[in-house]
């Protein structure tokens, strides 16, 4: 595959505005988690702490394992705030949830009041999402990619936002 080709399948979305109220949000919530892990804001424990529990439940060595959650979390939610390299991000996300769920929450049952895996589950698909659709149309994927789009036009009888955009 050359490397156009690897560039438009990884920014190029033709996704319109849906993605920006998926990304927003999603993301401010994994940025808040990375942000736990790695550096304790928010009430978390730190490297060391998140570090010591990943260990106790068999993922070690469970400093290195914080790291990469963390990270994973803070920078691939920060990523999708912005837009940028949404679906790289997203795998990543995907990849962390997918962890958590098997790891942490699977053996607690569904639900989440017994730390059950529905939130991160909900995080999954949300990030699934993003990995399918891309960033949307206001995402700073579509300038890296050249197909920055005009404001979306009012069609339709009820003045509905139209997701489609002329090429």
């Amino acid at each position: 595959m050359n490397n156009n080709r690897f560039i438009d399948r990884v920014l190029v979305t033709d996704a319109g505005l849906g993605p920006l109220a998926l990304r927003i949000p999603v993301g401010l919530i994994f940025a808040a988690h990375g942000a736990q892990k790695l550096f304790g804001w928010f009430g978390g424990y730190g490297l060391e702490g998140t570090g010591q529990f990943f260990a106790s439940i068999g993922l070690t060595p469970g400093v290195l394992m914080a790291l990469l959650a963390g990270g994973a979390e803070f920078f691939g939610g920060l990523a999708l705030v912005l837009g940028l390299l949404v679906r790289p991000a997203a795998a990543s996300l995907s990849f962390a949830m997918l962890v958590a769920i098997f790891a942490v929450h699977f053996s607690k049952g569904f639900f989440l009041d017994k730390g059950g895996y529905e939130y991160a589950l909900a995080l999954f698909a949300a990030s699934l999402s993003l990995l399918i659709s891309g960033g949307g149309r206001f995402a700073a994927d579509a300038l890296l990619a050249g197909r920055a789009t005009p404001a979306p036009r009012v069609s339709g009888p009820a003045g509905m936002l139209s997701p489609s955009v002329p090429r």
